[in-house]
């Protein structure tokens, strides 16, 4: 399955969240100027490694810093990782930044990162590989909008062996078997090593973008649905 968009448009043009994409994109541009090694060193000094904070020798060589828990989640490891993990934040950004403001919204994605990054710390404390990519921000997202617009739809492309499909998901539907999916791979992860995606990270990140949509929901009856040429706030 491939999510294609989702069926309630933003009211606002989300500003804030089309400069995240930017800086994503400048970021990765700069990762293919480098050199292996080079890379391989900007990762160890702008990822979040565990490692970094936990193990002696390990920190005398890369020295205390908290500035990879920001950095972390502007930087990708591939094409597949920052064209997928942009291409979420695109399909889900647009209407929470629309509901919580421009200003409110990046803070919002920020905390997110470094709350889902914290979780991911927990589970795996010693983990010598360095965690970068936006997935954990953008996870808050996800569930910032599965509190704020469950009546909406996900528009998903499906294969079937050579064939495919455009269908509407609920976007709780679809969003909650996401959000299991991120516990069941975390636990196989965690019991048997044999993953390097931050599972954890989504999974935090989820939970706290639900805590965060449900204040926002709650205060402001802030999320609205579609139904025939009406919007209604809900």
């Amino acid at each position: 399955m491939f999510p294609l968009y989702d069926t309630i448009p933003s009211k606002r043009r989300p500003y804030i969240m089309y400069a995240i994409i930017v800086a994503n994109v400048i970021v990765f541009f700069y990762e293919l100027s480098l050199t292996q090694p080079q890379l391989l060193e900007f990762f160890a000094e702008y990822g979040i490694l565990p490692a970094r904070y936990t193990v002696s020798k390990v920190r005398e060589i890369l020295g205390f810093s908290i500035l990879p828990w920001v950095t972390h989640m502007f930087i990708h490891g591939g094409w597949a990782h920052i064209l997928g993990n942009m291409w979420y934040l695109w399909i889900f950004g647009d209407n929470v930044e629309d509901v919580l403001g421009h200003w409110k919204f990046i803070l919002f994605y920020l905390l997110g990162g470094i709350v889902a990054a914290l979780v991911n710390f927990i589970f795996m404390p010693t983990e010598a590989i360095p965690m970068v990519g936006a997935s954990g921000a953008i996870s808050a997202v996800m569930g910032a909008y599965f509190v704020l617009f469950p009546h909406s739809r996900i528009v998903t492309l499906v294969f079937f062996f050579i064939f495919f499909t455009l269908i509407e998901i609920p976007a709780v539907v679809y969003l909650f078997f996401w959000f299991l999916m991120q516990i069941y791979s975390g636990m196989v992860s965690s019991a048997f090593q044999v993953s390097n995606v931050a599972w954890w990270a989504h999974a935090g990140g989820f939970v706290y973008g639900m805590l965060v949509g449900s204040v926002w929901r709650k205060k402001y009856y802030a999320y609205w649905r579609r139904k025939g040429n009406y919007y209604y706030w809900w």
